[in-house]
């Protein structure tokens, strides 16, 4: 390479750094993020540049300008959802004020007449959900971020199969990202066997062609309208815990009623970006036959929001909690405003406790872990290893009676980058349910001591620092 061209190489890689670190300025939610991004585009643009336009971006355009556009059809069925709701008096009592954020971000009310069930581990979520899948009279809705063709993978193909082939109609959607590794012949057998089986689609139009950044987190399945699961659950082997990595100690919910409807509003919505497709389902909300009526909403968040959904609804979660909050996630990256308010909420007296994995599937996770451990030891939190396989639920209890289950990690990505769903439950049974859960959990899981990171050489902690940096993309 003459001398000449590559001058003229590195002043466009220099150019296109200075326009790069221009946007993200103008455009990153976080004034650590535009730094960092800024810092590493104007300094070394040659690494930086290709980075930031497969990872730098935190805003989904595209999902956006589809919503603006097609406003108004997804509305009408929103505004039908809610007419039937307050038809049959299906709306929590709006005396209910700390519910009224959660609400507004949902844009949905939180319903009643809900029945919620505790699914714990991958046995009983699949028996579940394949039992549901069997009442299927007219629809099943299925979309996962890991799908696997592997023994459970192949049983929920043949069940979708032999759904569709009864005459129901069967919309199956998955992550291209988090399946790449899903065989063509597993779809192409969708496909055949009459299940309308479709990728998500993040890099779909020009301005997404390059981003692997967004991922569809979500694990949902709807049954007619009247049923619905959604917890930490993919689809694969290990989460029945017959992989390499041993037990797999997951948490799902089925949600039997209205609230079953505020899930299937998140699916619609996914299938139509995915497909450009508007699905005609069943809008007339079904109250469930219960004698302890259960109050719940589905609230799905994603860098299309115009907000930041996921951090708003942990952070209300938190300074919502009076007497106790117990948080159990498998990548716990907490930034600076979390710490503050969890250390705000043991001020107040509250009993704060999380539960992490001691390992994970992420080398990176797993140091990072150890980077907020100290502060939060020292605030006040404790905190628990689990160390009994691999810890995979994602589950906030608040209180006696409000318990939250869903696809949301606490961490930066969750909050801010993929597309995740939480099904809030407001109910003192099903909170004692979880209550036991996470009892149980936090029985067999020793404590995190002091002394175990002041313990660590100068060279583990060096790591450490280093991996936390990597936080924002983890």
């Amino acid at each position: 390479m003459s001398l000449e061209l590559f001058a003229v190489i590195a002043s466009i890689m220099h150019l296109l750094g200075i326009l790069s670190a221009v946007k993200a300025i103008m455009e990153s939610r976080t004034p650590q993020g535009a730094t960092a991004w800024a810092l590493g585009l104007v300094t070394f643009p040659y690494i930086a540049v290709p980075a930031y336009w497969v990872f730098g971006r935190s805003k989904f355009q595209g999902f956006v300008m589809l919503l603006r556009e097609d406003k108004a059809e997804t509305e009408q069925v929103v505004c039908k959802y809610i007419e039937q709701l307050k038809k049959h008096n299906w709306i929590l009592s709006p005396d209910r004020q700390e519910a009224m954020p959660v609400e507004k971000l949902a844009m949905l009310p939180f319903t009643v007449g809900n029945e919620a069930e505790l699914l714990i581990d991958g046995e009983a979520t699949f028996n579940s959900i394949f039992e549901g899948i069997d009442r299927a009279q007219h629809y099943i809705l299925v979309q996962f971020y890991i799908v696997k063709a592997d023994g459970l993978g192949n049983e929920l193909k043949d069940k979708m199969i032999e759904s569709a082939n009864k005459g129901v109609r069967v919309y199956f959607l998955y992550d291209e990202i988090g399946s790449m590794d899903l065989p063509d012949q597993y779809v192409s057998d969708l496909l055949s066997g009459g299940v309308k089986a479709h990728k998500f689609n993040t890099t779909k139009g020009r301005t997404n062609r390059f981003q692997v950044n967004f991922r569809n987190h979500r694990k949902i399945v709807v049954v007619d309208g009247k049923e619905a699961w959604v917890g930490g659950h993919n689809v694969g082997d290990e989460y029945l815990g017959k992989g390499e990595i041993g037990k797999w100690r997951d948490t799902h919910v089925r949600i039997g009623g209205p609230a079953a409807q505020s899930v299937q509003i998140s699916f619609v919505e996914d299938y139509h970006w995915a497909t450009n497709e508007m699905l005609h389902l069943n809008w007339i909300p079904e109250k469930f036959t219960t004698d302890k009526p259960v109050a719940a909403l589905a609230l799905p968040s994603g860098p299309a929001d115009e907000f930041e959904t996921c951090t708003l609804m942990f952070m209300k979660a938190i300074q919502s909690a009076k007497t106790r909050l117990w948080i159990a996630s498998p990548y716990f990256v907490p930034d600076e405003q979390f710490i503050t308010a969890l250390h705000l909420a043991v001020l107040r007296g509250v009993d704060v406790r999380i539960l992490i994995p001691r390992k994970t599937d992420n080398p990176l996770v797993n140091l990072t872990h150890w980077a907020y451990i100290k502060d939060l030891k020292r605030i006040g939190v404790t905190l628990f290893w689990f160390d009994k396989g691999f810890l995979h639920q994602k589950v906030v209890l608040i209180d006696d009676d409000t318990a939250t289950v869903g696809t949301a990690n606490f961490d930066n990505r969750s909050f801010r980058l993929n597309f995740e769903i939480t099904l809030l439950v407001v109910n003192k049974e099903f909170a004692e349910s979880v209550s036991r859960m996470l009892e149980a959990d936090f029985k067999g899981s020793p404590e995190i001591l002091d002394e175990e990171l002041s313990s660590k050489g100068a060279g583990f902690r060096f790591l450490v620092c280093a991996a936390q940096l990597t936080a924002p993309i983890q």
